[in-house]
């Protein structure tokens, strides 16, 4: 069986949890064919990771439901998913600043004359 090492991920991310461990909720699309809902991205003591979707099994402990099979798959798809959480965060902070500085000039008092 040939492996093919070219995976794209389109990323999206869902929600961003400002509190906790728990940083956002994403959703993934590989290669336009296969999609994962409910990634989530966690912060631990060695920085951000992400979970995969999982359940619990009979003895009540989680499973992953879906995951990648090599450690390679599992880099790019962790790195695609940082890489999107920090871009959504970038803009996020751009797109405030951009309203600040709207408020700051609709709020400046205007000379008439």
């Amino acid at each position: 069986m040939k492996e093919n090492n070219a995976l794209h991920y389109d990323v999206k991310i869902g929600s961003i949890k400002p509190e906790g461990a728990l940083k956002a909720i994403a959703s993934v699309n590989i290669n336009g064919a296969f999609a994962v809902r409910g990634i989530r991205l966690i912060e631990g003591s060695k920085g951000l990771f992400v979970a995969m979707p999982s359940q619990k099994n009979q003895k009540g402990e989680y499973q992953d439901i879906c995951f990648p099979i090599t450690a390679d798959a599992r880099k790019a798809l962790q790195n695609a998913v940082i890489e999107e959480y920090n871009q959504f965060l970038t803009q996020g902070q751009k797109q405030k600043e951009e309203q600040s500085v709207d408020q700051e000039q609709n709020s400046a008092p205007t000379m008439t004359m």
